[in-house]
């Protein structure tokens, strides 16, 4: 999926963080990788399925970013859910890492993206969602549905 005015191209994205938590405060950052991940990333081999950040000694870390081994990488691959550390602003750390501590929340990446040649991570502070919020999200996706098929099944005749 590649965006021509915005030169990006999306390599994975976290559709279940969205379903499981309230997503605020989203913000672009850069990711620290070695040589093999970045071209596996290229390649579209990432999941953040089961990423959560940490801030650890004022530095953001992500854990549980699963970037699989290149292929033709032989003896200087890379562990694929090694820690990786994001980069951020000190100011941004901060805000993001008392809102994590004080207000309870929790700091997931949402979507992974190559622009201008760079690995991007969207991260979002998450609140969490409680059972019958789930059920109404399920609701509002059953009723769009719905919608689109009769609108689509109208405009055939």
């Amino acid at each position: 999926m590649k965006t021509e005015e915005k030169n990006e191209r999306l390599v994975c994205s976290n559709k279940k963080a969205s379903f499981e938590y309230f997503l605020s405060d989203f913000l672009e950052v850069g990711i620290q990788l070695r040589g093999t991940e970045i071209k596996s990333l290229r390649q579209g081999h990432g999941s953040l399925s089961e990423s959560y950040i940490t801030f650890e000694k004022g530095e953001a870390i992500i854990n549980g970013f699963n970037i699989s081994e290149y292929r033709e990488g032989n003896i200087f691959n890379h562990d694929p859910l090694r820690p990786k550390k994001l980069l951020m602003h000190k100011l941004e750390i901060l805000r993001f890492s008392q809102a994590v501590e004080r207000k309870g929340y929790t700091c997931v990446a949402t979507k992974c993206y190559i622009k201008k040649g760079k690995a991007k991570l969207c991260i979002a502070l998450a609140k969490g969602k409680a059972n019958y919020d789930k059920r109404e999200t399920i609701k509002k996706r059953e009723i769009e549905r719905n919608i689109d098929a009769y609108v689509k099944n109208r405009n055939k005749y």
